[in-house]
């Protein structure tokens, strides 16, 4: 057993472990940072850091290294755990006949933790940095449900926008370095938004200037005018780490790491080539640059992650737990391949070298990798978001089409069955959405009412006004409740 850290790593190399492990083919001691990125946690480690460190085994680019940073608690423990191993991770790759590990060592650093962010103001303010990214979640950006805009009466915000030398927020911060970027004559840096959102640059970009705007209305033009939030899209999965991972690491491998992660051999990077401070030549690792991100992107929102929920919460309510196990089971395949055939592939364009079927049959095949211990409960996680982004807009593209939205109003049905706190065998089921006593609520109200889980308008918007829909959801809503989630399945798939 060998403890990850830098000195371990020409050991590593030479050692004969129980598997097979690649270390860093770069001096990592020759490292730079260049980007400074917000939230480490695992999709991070298991996406942009592997890109950059096959860059930096290529000879190049060794000053665009990563220096991490967070805003949570959950970012302080995380610095904590990398800190003790030199800021490696190791990444172990599943495909469904291998499985075989590499020691990322992309990061270089991790700005410490703090109230205030004073440490994180003053690194985004070094202009060696010339881009911050960010992973903060699809909840993350302060988006008014109602409105879909920045929310500039958000509590945070508002404090924020009253002590902007001492932020709560990530964005905060961001504004707080750029003002001292601006007035010590320095360029900004380009924000790059990592998160699975339609148009993140773009949500970015109202963030940051949204909160300029209500510090200092200079600051807000100087940034709009002279920053960049280039739109990206961001595809891998992967699963929490727990302790199988954290046993699979040293059992497989013999390594002790206490952040590996684990992820699928699948990944893809999309990104709008728009950046005010330089760019990491990524392109010559296999990420694209291109103006067409948002086909992309509606590709891979609507197919992958419309799909994780039309079979994530039939198979929680089913009593259902691995991903793979989920696509497993012909009553969910079945209900999966219909409503993404029927629903949701006709309103997806094709791109480059992929048409919306081919992606199906690869998104399929993801799901059912049995290496991927990937839960349905993680995919079903904060629906009060993912809805909104990922299910409903293939609905009313099928409503202004006049094609069918019976699967996806069973989707939404599902989703409203899972709220109520128990799956069918009555295990139940933890919270599992920043929302859930409202949820919870809402939806024991609605088996008698389906029109209360409708009337969530930051959710639903006008969509409840739409007969088609609401009449679809009610039934099949009454169907779970009287005759269950089996049959309700069977009854749309035939």
């Amino acid at each position: 057993m060998m403890k990850l850290n830098d000195a371990a790593l020409a050991d590593l190399a030479r050692a004969d472990l129980p598997g097979e492990v690649a270390v860093p083919g770069y001096d990592r001691g020759g490292l730079a940072a260049g980007i400074l990125h917000v939230g480490v946690g695992n999709f991070h480690r298991a996406h942009m850091a592997r890109y950059l460190g096959d860059l930096f085994a290529k000879g190049l680019d060794h000053d665009w290294a990563i220096k991490g940073a967070g805003v949570r608690e959950a970012d302080a423990a995380m610095r904590t755990r990398l800190e003790a191993q030199d800021w490696l991770t190791t990444a172990i790759e599943l495909a469904p006949e291998r499985m075989r590990a590499r020691i990322v060592g992309s990061m270089v650093d991790f700005v410490p933790v703090e109230a205030g962010h004073g440490a994180l103001i003053e690194a985004m303010a070094d202009p060696a940095i010339r881009i911050v990214s960010l992973t903060v979640t699809e909840g993350g950006y302060y988006i008014d449900p109602a409105t879909q805009s920045f929310d500039t009466g958000h509590a945070d915000i508002r404090h924020d926008a009253a002590n902007p030398d001492r932020p709560r927020t990530a964005f905060g911060a961001i504004v707080a370095a750029l003002k001292r970027r601006r007035e010590a004559g320095h360029p900004p840096f380009t924000g790059l938004s990592c998160d699975n959102l339609p148009g993140n640059g773009d949500i970015l970009r109202a963030a940051v200037v949204g909160l300029a705007g209500l510090v200092d209305a200079g600051l807000a033009r100087w940034i709009d005018e002279r920053g960049a939030f280039p739109n990206s899209m961001v595809d891998c999965i992967v699963p929490a780490t727990g302790p199988r991972e954290l046993a699979l690491v040293r059992e497989r491998f013999g390594i002790e790491d206490a952040a590996p992660v684990t992820h699928e051999p699948f990944r893809q990077w999309v990104i709008e080539d728009r950046f005010c401070a330089g760019r990491p030549r990524l392109e010559e690792v296999g990420v694209t640059f291109t103006e067409r991100v948002h086909d992309y992107e509606r590709m891979k929102i609507r197919i992958l992650n419309g799909g994780h929920a039309a079979l994530c919460y039939p198979a929680a309510l089913l009593d259902i737990e691995p991903v793979a196990g989920a696509m497993a089971d012909g009553r969910i395949a079945r209900f999966f391949r219909k409503v993404e055939e029927e629903e949701i592939v006709p309103h997806v364009d094709a791109v480059p070298d992929m048409t919306p079927p081919a992606y199906l049959d690869l998104i399929e095949s993801r799901f059912s990798n049995p290496a991927i211990v990937d839960t349905t409960r993680r995919l079903a996680f904060d629906g009060s978001n993912r809805q909104p982004k990922f299910i409903l807009p293939s609905v009313a593209d099928g409503l202004a089409a006049g094609r069918p939205v019976e699967g996806l109003a069973l989707v939404s049905a599902a989703w409203c069955r899972y709220c109520g706190g128990a799956t069918e065998s009555g295990r139940p089921i933890e919270p599992n959405d920043p929302i859930w006593n409202e949820l919870t609520a809402r939806a024991r109200a609605a088996r008698d009412r389906p029109e209360e889980w409708l009337g969530m308008r930051r959710i639903y918007g006008d969509l409840a006004a739409e007969s088609r829909f609401a009449e679809a959801f009610g039934r099949w809503l009454r169907l779970i409740h009287d005759r269950g989630m089996e049959a309700a399945l069977e009854a749309y798939s035939g």
